[in-house]
């Protein structure tokens, strides 16, 4: 069975690259009907922060997409240090003592550092002395030497790989105060866990060859490997948490309103794709189309200004996901946003002017700005100017307004009824449709542009249209008489 996992470091918040990570192991152990693993990677206690945990949790919950088994590496460190003293016994790793920058050093054909030959080739009758005595020490995987090794495996993504074991150093297991560094906790947790694929992003490609010696030592097949293009900045550089900062966050695009599905479908299409034209995809969808072949080799960009950290790509696509909504499922995600915005929200109006909106907003956080009108008792100041209608002045403003205000009073008040009496009052009038409705569209909803307005008037209701209309009026009475 498949067994993947996501291993973020609680110490920072929820990278965009991390998250994407995660969703692509999601997406592959589903489509396997496989395990997906969640698994905290804490072992670096002096970075560690409760905040930076928090909110990896917060952005996985947020995304919506679960996990079937949990580990936090902090609860096993015996396991670690048995393991690495059974590399040790086997002869795969010794201890090294070497002060830092007191001794010579070997260095590897490209001029990197590799081992401490002294310590390397020490006797263990004298390392155990040594470190009997008090003495600290690092305890160091010993790399093979033998001419001509060479480390391989074929990455899912980027095919065949390999590196010489002379370009490889001798890489720490255990640190002088005895606690596992990544290399070691990495690999000793996805032997013990039993993981048969590490999803990841390209940027631990090269510790691959490390792992897979290792694993060799812990006596387990390495499993498979599929690693991730990189997330990049409009001018090509990585994305940096200090260099970009909310940029790359998955808290900014869940506090700008972004449903969680439409994020999902966002990121999966960073640097993947279905092999078709489709964008706009269902959770289902991306499960059933998912594959490793589908993984694109390049980096992939994520686009951004200074003034705007939101991709544009995201935005359309949360737009669509947003008119694809039931309007029941959307309005219940609509009411705690309105209702923080500081507005009454009734449920029976709230799902009228849900279907009125639906197709004008881009995220959810649009909705006050967009229908403030539909649930404030007092419309925002607006220019008076906006009643005149075009190729009008103002006295056909005020008579369009008098004739809508006799006419609202006694019509049946339902679009279609509105709809009818508001176009016999423009033919009256001798004016064009545009000409009638634009004063009335302003004065009942403070501005031009606005949802139909024939069912606009019917979900704001006669007494408030009746009231703003009334006041419209005195507004333009004011003006005159300046």
């Amino acid at each position: 069975m498949v067994r993947v996992r996501f291993a973020p470091s609680p110490t920072g918040y929820l990278h965009i690259g991390s998250a994407r990570t995660f969703i692509f192991n999601w997406l592959f152990a589903r489509r396997q009907q496989g395990t997906m693993i969640l698994r905290i990677d804490d072992t670096d206690v002096e970075r560690n922060t409760q905040a930076s945990l928090d909110s990896i949790y917060d952005g996985l919950n947020w995304l919506d997409l679960g996990w079937d088994e949990f580990y936090r590496q902090s609860d096993r460190f015996e396991l670690y240090t048995k393991a690495a003293w059974e590399v040790f016994e086997k002869g795969h790793a010794y201890r090294d003592f070497t002060p830092m920058n007191a001794a010579p050093e070997e260095k590897s054909d490209s001029g990197g550092w590799l081992c401490n030959p002294g310590m390397r080739e020490l006797s263990r009758e004298e390392s155990d002395r040594r470190a009997a005595a008090g003495e600290p020490f690092v305890l160091r995987f010993r790399v093979p030497r033998e001419t001509g090794r060479v480390v391989t495996f074929k990455d899912l993504v980027y095919g065949d790989q390999a590196k010489s074991t002379a370009d490889i150093e001798d890489f720490a297991l255990l640190r002088s105060n005895g606690a596992p560094t990544y290399h070691h906790a990495s690999c000793v947790d996805d032997a013990d866990i039993r993981i048969t694929h590490i999803v990841r992003g390209q940027d631990h490609l090269s510790n691959t060859f490390k792992h897979i010696l290792l694993f060799e030592a812990l006596g387990v097949e390495p499993p498979l490997f599929a690693h991730l293009p990189l997330l990049i900045a409009p001018d090509g550089s990585k994305l940096s948490k200090r260099r970009h900062g909310p940029v790359v966050s998955v808290m900014t695009y869940r506090d700008a309103g972004f449903l969680p599905h439409a994020y999902v479908n966002f990121l999966c299409l960073l640097g993947w794709n279905p092999k078709d034209d489709r964008e706009k995809m269902s959770r289902q969808e991306l499960i059933d189309a998912f594959s490793f072949e589908g993984v694109n080799r390049s980096n992939a960009v994520v686009n951004f200004t200074e003034e705007d950290p939101i991709d544009p790509k995201a935005l359309w696509l949360n737009s669509q996901h947003i008119y694809a909504m039931s309007v029941p499922d959307l309005a219940a995600l609509l009411k705690p946003v309105l209702e923080l915005a500081g507005f009454a929200v009734d449920d029976g109006r709230l799902l009228k002017v849900t279907a009125l909106i639906q197709e004008r907003i881009k995220t959810l956080k649009d909705a006050p700005s967009v229908a403030d009108f539909f649930f404030a008792d007092q419309l925002a100041p607006y220019d008076p100017a906006e009643l005149i209608p075009q190729k009008g002045d103002g006295a056909m403003a005020h008579k369009v307004l008098e004739r809508a205000k006799e006419s609202l009073a006694t019509a049946e008040f339902t679009h279609e009824g509105l709809e009818t009496a508001l176009r016999a009052d423009a033919t009256a009038l001798g004016l064009k449709a545009g000409q009638m409705f634009q004063p009335i569209r302003v004065a009942v909803c403070g501005r031009k542009n606005a949802p139909p307005l024939f069912e606009t008037l019917e979900v704001v209701g006669r007494d408030a249209c009746l009231k703003r209309i009334g006041q419209a009026l005195a507004m333009l009475n004011s003006q005159e008489s300046k």
